[in-house]
């Protein structure tokens, strides 16, 4: 291994990029080694480190009343443990064969060459932005970065009025649509797809839809956005679509993220069909030994479908950090992949998913049957059940669980996790319905929702059997 990073003959690990997979890679690498052995040199662009950007929807909403909640482990915090944090300082260039890194300092426009020994790459996504025009103008926000969210909160201070369009109705459009309506906003949702939440199928999304017309959002869907008109002051004024125009004080972009990636493929790193880093089980970016990338920068295999996929979580970027930080570290950990589990609420509505939606499962070439049941979250008799839908994929012949949808009240959106236990340890539907869960009436019926599911599945299954 080259010795040409670190000062006085020590490795020097460099990090890009100072969130979630960054900060915890260089943590869980400052534990493996002292700064007698390894240097470790971190470098964020923005004003903040190792902060949740899950949590931005709470705090612009006021669930969360104050920026610093989200933030869990500050620059300084970092200093102090032997990390050298270099906080508004943009890195522009990755030197693969030099092993070096150019940085930007963004205040002051200089420039410097810092050389490394291992490197891990840590940059993050970009909120969706279409090409279209006013998508620039004043008053328009995409949410990714604690800098994000405090210029949306200052915009909707001076907002001339209080009309808010979100454009787009995945997790961060519905959560967005729900933070304005507290801000006292009048929200309308433009949705391309058919029903908002297309990580879920659209018999399950119609369950969203309802419960955001009644928190008071106006929801257009099968609509594109084409352009945001903007005022004589060349702030937005209104959202086109092909046939309409939605009056906007405030434009908010919930289309989704991409990887950010851009200084990776101009060094010539290997990049997958969605644009993510591809790396190995440890993590190390393929064909690189010295160089390893995690979070939202990446991509990861699903282990349903078998096949890569973005799933830019800050779970999973918390995992990504601690595998590289050990790996570099001179450990040996590695990263899986995913079931592609995940939660959100809209007011008191929770909603969740696992595994493959119906397209998934098509897409793969995959067979199976899906069973959709009505329950409740406690047993039906004592006070404060509400009812609950869980709709279950199984494969055809075999009866391997493929994915679970769940849509309720309080107690349904951690129901998933049992089905992504289960379907990381690639269980049947049958095996399911053995499972030994807990049980008392405040809790859950005496069969749980997602057992009755699997009772249903199973019986399913056999039938498609004879």
């Amino acid at each position: 291994m080259s010795m040409n990073g670190g000062r006085d003959g020590r490795r020097r690990l460099v990090v890009i990029g100072g969130d979630a997979a960054g900060m915890s890679a260089a943590s869980q690498a400052r534990r493996m080694l002292g700064p007698d052995e390894l240097e470790i040199v971190a470098f964020e662009r923005g004003h903040f480190s190792s902060y949740s950007a899950c949590g931005i929807p709470y705090w612009v909403g006021g669930d969360v009343p104050e920026r610093d909640g989200l933030i869990a482990r500050s620059p300084q915090e970092h200093r102090a443990r032997g990390i050298d944090l270099r906080m508004r300082t943009e890195v522009v260039e990755i030197d693969v064969p030099g092993q070096r890194v150019r940085a930007r300092d963004v205040d002051s426009g200089g420039e410097s060459w810092t050389a490394y020994d291992r490197l891990v790459i840590a940059t993050g996504a970009r909120p969706v932005r279409p090409d279209m025009p006013g998508v620039d103008a004043p008053g328009v926000h995409g949410v990714q970065t604690l800098d994000d969210g405090e210029a949306l909160l200052d915009s909707l201070e001076r907002a001339p009025g209080r009309r808010a369009v979100v454009v787009g109705a995945g997790y961060i459009g519905v959560e967005m649509a729900e933070a304005l309506i507290n801000r006292g906003f009048e929200v309308t949702v433009v949705n391309r797809g058919k029903e908002p939440m297309s990580t879920l199928d659209p018999d399950m999304g119609r369950m969203v839809h309802r419960a955001m017309e009644g928190l008071g959002i106006t929801m257009v869907n099968d609509a594109e956005v084409t352009k945001l008109l903007t005022g004589d002051d060349g702030r937005v004024r209104a959202v086109a679509t092909e046939d309409a125009e939605y009056p906007a004080d405030i434009v908010v972009l919930g289309i989704g993220v991409r990887p950010e990636t851009s200084l990776a493929r101009a060094a010539g790193l290997p990049v997958g069909a969605h644009g993510g880093l591809l790396t190995d089980l440890a993590m190390r970016v393929r064909g690189h030994e010295d160089i390893w990338a995690g979070g939202d920068c990446v991509e990861v295999l699903n282990l349903v479908s078998g096949q890569e996929q973005y799933v830019p979580l800050g779970t999973h970027a918390n995992k990504h950090g601690q595998v590289i930080g050990t790996n570099a570290g001179g450990g040996y950990a590695t990263f899986p992949g995913v079931v592609g589990t995940a939660v959100s609420k809209v007011c008191d509505l929770e909603i969740a998913r696992t595994g493959l939606r119906e397209k998934d499962a098509r897409r793969v070439g995959l067979r199976f049957e899906t069973v959709t049941v009505e329950s409740t979250s406690r047993a039906g008799y004592y006070p404060g059940a509400s009812p609950m839908t869980v709709k279950m994929l199984a494969e055809r012949g075999t009866g391997r669980l493929l994915g679970v949808q769940i849509v309720g009240r309080e107690g349904a959106g951690k129901r998933v996790d049992i089905a992504a236990v289960a379907l990381t340890a690639q269980m049947t539907v049958q095996q399911m319905t053995a499972l030994d869960l807990g049980y008392a009436p405040p809790f859950s019926p005496v069969w749980d929702p997602v057992l009755v599911a699997a009772r249903k599945a199973t019986a399913k299954v056999r039938a498609g059997q004879r």
